[in-house]
């Protein structure tokens, strides 16, 4: 699989490419299996519908890697925080964790009640052509935590800072349950089929320095460590998303690094790209214009070259209104230009 070569910085015919959020509102075909399933968790939560939007980009845009269709939230839900999807609004906890006593009352062993998520790994790992790679994911400790704190997303984070400079003992301990059932729930899905795993850290950028390495990126390292001794074969990528100004923090067992779009290729590069292959990262509004989103693409391939060591991604997900014709143009095109 080229995907796969490319993270262990393998020689590849050309710069592998996968966009994530690459099943979503942009297709058609997944507005219409989407209401097919009814409610979006309900989507999450059918193997067959899921199966089916999962393997939508790889017939549609041709990339090299299809990643798994379900949401971040799932673990929490199964530990014990009742969700809803609100029109309009995205992902709401009806019950949040402010309290010690709280933490402690969250369902152990929830990755054992995840049997939807790995039966949809093994489903889509039989459906996908052999050359193409199946991606399994999971939100990070600290972006699950702040989910679960807020009750919703935040544009302040208000609540989950207060209780890591007030009370950190409770948000570490929250952190530190969310890391083992984050352990085994993507070991699960390694087992089901998957071929690699990556961890989003959507909220990284909502912390200062120090306490990111302590309330988030240690948490991500510990999860990686024991995903690589266990499963040396399996990549594993880390995508904390706004943290520029902290890379040479960052260290670890992990094979991948996921660039975001605020963060330039140049910097990480130089900064971390010795030691990882790097993932990313075009602004994905440049597929609003395609001269635009050539320029892009154009300037990432001049920093990272047709050499190993690199994987095209976006520098986050893709938009619900972008043209799905850029998308299929833009694979095709890292394809063309970094062909050895």
């Amino acid at each position: 699989m080229i995907f796969i070569d490319a993270c262990f910085r393998k020689p590849t015919p050309y710069t592998p490419i996968w966009l994530m959020r690459q099943a979503g509102r942009y297709l058609a075909e997944y507005k219409q299996t989407r209401a097919k399933a009814g409610g979006f968790l309900d989507l999450c939560q059918n193997v067959s519908l899921a199966t089916e939007v999962t393997l939508q980009p790889i017939e549609i845009l041709d990339v090299d890697a299809a990643i798994l269709f379900s949401d971040i939230l799932v673990v929490p839900l199964e530990m014990g925080l009742p969700l809803e999807f609100l029109a309009g609004e995205g992902p709401h906890f009806r019950r949040t964790i402010s309290t010690m006593s709280d933490v402690v009352t969250l369902k152990k062993g929830a990755h054992k009640h995840l049997d939807y998520v790995y039966d949809a790994v093994s489903s889509i790992r039989a459906k996908l052509p052999k050359d193409k790679a199946l991606i399994g994911f999971s939100g990070s400790p600290w972006t699950l935590a702040t989910y679960m704190i807020e009750g919703c997303g935040s544009k302040t984070y208000a609540k989950s800072k207060a209780m890591l400079y007030k009370e950190p003992r409770i948000l570490t301990s929250l952190l530190e349950v969310l890391t083992e059932e984050l352990k085994h729930y993507l070991e699960g899905q390694i087992r089901a089929g998957a071929n690699a795993v990556q961890i989003f850290d959507s909220w990284a950028n909502a912390l200062e320095c120090e306490a990111y390495i302590k309330f988030s990126w240690h948490y991500m390292k510990e999860i990686a460590s024991y995903l690589k001794r266990k499963y040396p074969h399996i990549p594993v990528l880390l995508f904390p998303k706004g943290i520029a100004g902290y890379l040479d923090k960052i260290n670890g067992d992990f094979d991948v690094f996921g660039v975001d779009w605020s963060t330039p290729m140049e910097l990480a590069k130089q900064t971390l790209g010795r030691k990882y292959v790097l993932q990313g990262n075009l602004e994905p509004s440049r597929l609003y214009d395609l001269d635009s989103m050539q320029r892009g693409v154009d300037e990432i391939l001049s920093v990272m070259g047709k050499q190993a060591g690199h994987i095209f991604n976006l520098g986050h997900g893709m938009l619900p209104d972008l043209p799905r014709e850029n998308a299929i143009a833009l694979v095709q095109m890292v394809k063309d230009k970094t062909r050895r």
